[in-house]
């Protein structure tokens, strides 16, 4: 039997809660729209830690921070892990990835066969929380609030020229994957890093939303002492009191959001196009790393587990995988063992230390059969954070601050923490078991701060005398491109056309 194709489309910072089954009506997303119309949409799909590195790390591996010891945005991706790149690639798969990853550490390809363009972000690890330093800002890597002052319209950007790159390269290895050089199956991972901020936009997205109903949150800005201990860490390390938010500002952010989910709209349908034009086959596979709060309740970014940082849009197409939406949670490091599933491949190897699990049951009806798990250790935290999804409810465990417990059948927006609610004790005490078996909170901070203590030695002493750079460096061969004299010119010019002329 052979093996399918596989079209990896992953996005940055996406709120999952605009997936609620494919993408709002109100969102300008056709080529979204249609992908879901033919996908098993996981309608309550959560990253595995709301913090780019980390889940993304979890996400390639089927692990747990607590696992992957990727506890933030600067923390190693060690290269003795297993991705679902090196499954593929064992498996006989031609692997290739265009975009970001956030691979820090001097493996820059963790499986991968091909890389088409250099990360957006440092591979160093000069972006180290320090627990030992609670409440310090590090000013020049830490977000601010000034991605939702400066929110606004820009024809180029940074993060623009990164995504147009990002879909230039994918386009055309959709087109030579077409040609036949290679007859193993592929999979190719596509990563944009838009929406996440800054909030900035081009005029012709912009303009799609100048009448749009969803500019202002559902939960209106709270005062700082109406958060819990953690959000409060949020707002002080996103530095909010040198900044004077207004109702425009928000409103502006949130539209250049949405926008730029209708930029890559528009990119994610070059690609498709470019595989229907081949006619090439390919399971599809669509994706956020974690999401975006967008000024509900007054928070912004991510960095915490409400839904609107925590849940993610996940959508799978595939050959024998019913479409229709699944209601039951999910998670990001079920991606592996699915992708392994449709690929079939055995994870036997390392089963008894994997996370995550197939989801190809549940899309055919099955139930999940084990809790949702997620975990927090990086910026604005002073000690581990962690959290359970199952059923209704969602509960949270950190050893600095209260626990919450809440309905989110009832109470889709958490403003009615359960904890102390004495009807509902026997349910907390279900997930305190749940947690008491799966975490050892003390050993999990201890880790975290040998890694981060570990990891500033390190890079300072990188940083001095002569510094070469883990960032990876995009390779071209040029001599092996186009027409050169050691080919011949008549198999050069059949070879690069599809179809083939007669």
């Amino acid at each position: 039997m052979s093996k399918p194709n596989i079209l990896i489309l992953m996005v940055d910072q996406l709120n999952g809660t605009l997936f609620p089954d494919g993408p709002e009506p109100w969102l300008h997303a056709p080529n979204l729209r249609k992908l879901a119309e033919r996908s098993a949409r996981f309608a309550n799909a959560y990253t595995a830690s709301p913090l780019c590195a980390p889940g993304r790390a979890s996400f390639m591996s089927g692990l747990l921070p607590s696992r992957t010891r990727v506890y933030d945005n600067a923390a190693e991706f060690a290269s003795d892990i297993p991705t679902y790149a090196h499954h593929l690639r064992r498996a006989g798969y031609h692997t290739c990835l265009s975009g970001k990853m956030h691979f820090v550490g001097p493996d820059q390809l963790h499986g991968f066969e091909e890389r088409l363009t250099t990360d957006i972000y440092p591979a160093d690890f000069g972006w180290t929380p320090d627990y030992r330093k609670p409440g310090e800002r590090i000013h020049w890597w830490y977000h601010n609030m000034g991605s939702v002052t400066g929110a606004g319209v820009a024809e180029i950007s940074n993060q623009m020229e990164y995504d147009d790159e990002v879909a230039y390269h994918a386009v055309r290895k959709v087109q030579d994957l077409s040609r036949g050089k290679d007859d193993r199956p592929w999979c190719l991972t596509v990563s944009f890093t838009h929406p996440h901020d800054p909030y900035v936009a081009r005029q012709k997205y912009w303009d799609l939303y100048g009448d749009c109903e969803h500019l202002s949150p559902t939960v209106p800005a709270m005062a700082y002492d109406d958060h819990d201990p953690h959000a409060q860490r949020i707002f002080d390390a996103n530095d909010w009191r040198n900044f004077d938010i207004t109702d425009d500002d928000i409103r502006r952010s949130r539209r250049a959001y949405f926008a730029n989910i209708s930029y890559l709209d528009d990119k994610i349908g070059e690609i498709l196009h470019a595989l229907e034009a081949t006619r090439q086959e390919a399971v599809i596979l669509f994706v956020s790393d974690h999401g975006d709060m967008l000024g509900e309740r007054g928070l912004w970014f991510k960095m915490n587990f409400y839904e609107g940082s925590a849940r993610v849009p996940l959508m799978i197409a595939a050959p024998g995988v019913k479409p229709g939406q699944i209601e039951a949670p999910v998670s990001t490091i079920d991606v592996t063992p699915t992708l392994c599933d449709i690929a079939g491949i055995s994870m036997d190897d390392i089963a008894p230390w994997t996370d995550g699990t197939s989801l190809l049951p549940m899309a055919d009806g099955a139930a999940r059969g084990r809790p949702v798990l997620m975990e927090y250790a990086a910026e604005a935290s002073y000690a581990p954070l962690v959290a359970v999804r199952d059923g209704d409810f969602k509960y949270t465990r950190c050893s600095l601050d209260p626990e919450q417990l809440f309905d989110l059948a009832n109470d889709p927006h958490e403003l009615d923490n359960l904890a102390s609610d004495p009807n509902h004790a026997q349910i907390l005490a279900q997930f305190q078991s749940i947690a008491d078996d799966r975490w050892d909170l003390d050993q999990y901070d201890e880790d975290v701060r040998q890694s981060q203590a570990r990891r500033w030695v390190v890079y300072e002493a990188l940083r001095n005398g002569s510094y070469y750079p883990w960032d990876f460096q995009p390779l071209q061969k040029a001599s092996e491109r186009y027409m050169r004299n050691h080919m011949d010119l008549n198999t050069v010019e059949d070879v690069a056309r599809f179809p083939r002329g007669e």
